[in-house]
C-alpha cells in the first residue's frame, strides 16, 4: 500500500498556524497550571518538552511542570559560556523538583572549530556567536517534539509585549504558560512555594545568559536590558520564528 504523500511544508505550517490560534483562544486565559495540564497531559501527551535556561525565574515554570509530570523532558542549552552559578542552579532545581529527564544540548564541535575556534566570536559578532552556540543546538533539541514550553513573559521586553500563550513555529507549537504573569505573580509564587532563587539575582542579574554578554540590570530598566547591553540586540534567536530553518543552514 502506497503511503499518502506528505503535504508541502507551507501547507503544514498554515495548518499549525491555524491550530495554534485556535488553541490560544481555547487555553490562553487559563492558569499556567491548567495550560500545562491540558497540553502536556492531553493535547501533546508524549510529544512535548520544556526549554529552560535555569535563569532568574526559571524555578516557577519548572515547579509547575513538576506538579504535572516530573518525567517531562527538560532541554537545557549548554553554550559553553554559562556562569558557573547557572550550572549549579540547574542541578539544584532538578533535585529540588525531582525532574528526571534533563537533556543537555551543546553546540556542534565541528561548527565551533570552524566558526569560533578561539572562543572569542562574541567580541566581534554576537549574532554569529548566538547562531552557532544557541540557535542551531536548540533547533536540534526541539526537533523530536511537536511542542515545547518556555518561560517567556510579556513584561520582560517590548519585543514580547504581544506574546501569545500558544504560537506556531514552523511545523511545531511553542507554549508560553506564564505569558500573562507579572513580576508580582512570579514573586508571589516563589514565596508561596519557597522556591530556590538563582544566586545571580541578588547581584542584579534579572535575565541571565552567557557570562560575556550579560550584565546586571540598571534600576528602572526592563528585565532583559542587561543582555547584549549597548548593542541593540534583545533576542539570541532561539525564540524567533526562524529557529527551524537553522536545521538546514549550511553556514552552521
Amino acid at each position: 500500500m502506497l503511503a499518502k504523500p506528505r503535504p508541502p511544508d507551507g501547507d503544514i505550517e498554515a495548518q499549525v498556524l491555524a491550530e495554534a490560534a485556535s488553541l490560544d483562544a481555547l487555553y490562553g486565559n487559563l492558569s499556567p497550571l491548567e495550560i500545562i495540564e491540558r497540553t502536556a497531559g492531553d493535547r501533546f501527551a508524549g510529544e512535548i518538552a520544556a526549554v529552560s535556561s535555569f535563569g532568574a525565574d526559571s524555578a516557577v515554570l519548572l515547579h509547575l511542570i513538576a506538579e504535572v509530570d516530573r518525567n517531562l523532558p527538560v532541554i537545557f542549552l549548554d553554550t559553553g559560556k554559562h556562569f558557573g552559578e547557572t550550572l549549579d542552579y540547574r542541578d539544584a532545581l532538578a533535585a529540588d523538583f525531582g525532574l528526571t529527564d534533563i537533556r543537555v544540548i551543546t553546540p556542534d564541535e565541528a561548527a565551533l572549530a570552524r566558526i569560533d575556534p578561539t572562543g572569542n566570536l562574541h567580541q566581534t559578532s554576537t549574532d554569529a556567536c548566538c547562531d552557532v552556540r544557541k540557535v542551531e543546538p536548540m533547533a536540534r533539541g526541539v526537533e523530536p517534539f511537536r511542542a515545547w514550553f518556555t518561560g517567556r513573559k510579556r513584561f520582560q521586553a517590548s519585543t514580547r509585549a504581544a506574546l501569545p500563550v500558544i504560537e506556531q513555529i514552523g511545523p511545531r507549537f511553542r507554549i508560553n504558560p506564564l505569558a500573562r504573569w507579572t513580576t508580582s505573580d512570579l514573586a508571589d509564587y516563589m514565596r508561596k512555594h519557597a522556591l530556590r532563587e538563582n544566586p545571580l539575582v541578588a547581584y542584579g542579574y534579572l535575565s541571565i545568559g552567557c557570562f560575556p554578554c550579560t550584565q546586571p540590570v540598571k534600576p528602572g530598566d526592563d528585565a532583559r536590558s542587561g543582555r547584549w547591553a549597548g548593542q541593540g540586540k534583545t533576542e539570541c534567536g532561539i525564540h524567533l520564528s526562524g529557529l527551524e530553518h537553522s536545521l538546514t543552514d549550511a553556514s552552521l
